[in-house]
């Protein structure tokens, strides 16, 4: 017998509550305004990422996402760069504020002092126990299936065993090649508090990436991801989970050449809406105003991408993934 487990409202300390717990993964230039308010309005947790963004921008994408929404949802910062905007969006209001790819440290207080939370991705059980010692309000546990920059090396499925005895109470977020519902119940039954996804909102009618893109992801499986470090673009150390495509190929039958030394590396393969040039090692993936070869670009994805099959608006996503994983652990007793 399975011990009966529910799909329960995720509770964060004293700050808020999230109906239904499933977390829209910060994706880059993909998380719009529009898809964080849909998937908060649904009874989610929608976010932006704003470690790139202008100060200016970013406040203006705080304010008109509070606007659109009475729920709440959170920022994220990947503390391999600085963190500049955190303290303006913060001000504007911000409830929480995620940090990735290191240890926020006496950024926790700051957080605090504004009244918001403090959440941290982590890839090891050391990383876990630091982020505890920091005082963050809840873990965000990254299993190395996730697309995007992978921050772990370990499978969601052992690494969250570990970080969420170590959390103590705590709420643990799993995240990594989470797609449908059944991904969600197998990650409740484990003790998870709730499921973030990203590659699956990628896939979304309010996500900003580009429409070549999002069709190849309905079309893929979880055997043509794949975790590299070809493109490097402007963060050298950090490995990516991606499609598989011609770009990766040539690389590949040069040996994994340096930067220097890597086939066609000087070429523009794709323009920005602004006409800013995208050569063809960049990290940024192909986003809606783009034009040109897309499906050359860095094509980030988790490896449970064969589990979606449909681009559909966020709120159905979240209604879809919520109905599923419940009917699933509602029978599980």
């Amino acid at each position: 017998m399975v011990n009966a487990v529910s799909l329960t409202p995720l509770i964060i300390g004293n700050f808020f509550r999230v109906e239904r717990p499933i977390l829209q993964a910060p994706i880059g230039s993909f998380a719009t305004v529009a898809l964080a308010a849909a998937v908060s309005n649904a009874g989610g947790l929608g976010s932006l990422a704003l470690t790139w963004t202008d100060l200016s921008t970013a406040v203006s994408r705080v304010k008109t996402l509070k606007a659109a929404t009475p729920s709440p949802f959170f920022v994220n910062f990947a503390l391999a760069f600085e963190p500049r905007a955190l303290e303006p969006v913060l001000n504007a209001g911000a409830p929480a504020v995620t940090f990735s790819w290191g240890l926020p440290g006496k950024l926790v207080n700051l957080v605090h002092s504004f009244g918001a939370a403090v959440g941290v991705q982590v890839g090891t059980l050391a990383g876990a126990t630091s982020a505890l010692d920091d005082g963050c309000d809840f873990l965000i546990c990254q299993g190395i299936e996730a697309g995007g920059h992978v921050q772990s090396s370990i499978p969601l499925r052992e690494l969250l065993h570990v970080v969420v005895a170590e959390a103590r109470g705590i709420p643990v977020i799993a995240a990594g090649g989470l797609a449908d519902g059944a991904d969600i119940a197998e990650i409740m039954r484990l003790g998870a508090n709730g499921a973030m996804l990203g590659t699956r909102f990628v896939a979304s009618t309010e996500s900003y990436a580009h429409p070549s893109y999002k069709s190849l992801l309905v079309q893929s499986s979880g055997r043509d991801t794949v975790l590299t470090s070809c493109f490097n673009g402007e963060w050298p150390l950090a490995p990516q989970r991606v499609l598989r495509n011609r770009t990766l190929n040539e690389w590949e039958r040069t040996g994994c050449a340096p930067p220097g030394k890597r086939p066609r590396e000087d070429e523009v393969t794709v323009r920005q809406a602004d006409g800013k040039p995208i050569l063809r090692y960049d990290d940024t993936p192909p986003n809606a105003g783009m034009v040109g070869d897309v499906l050359s670009c860095c094509l980030y994805s988790g490896a449970g991408v064969e589990k979606i099959r449909s681009i559909k608006p966020a709120q159905a996503l979240v209604d879809e993934l919520c109905r599923d994983a419940a009917a699933i652990l509602e029978g599980s007793d």
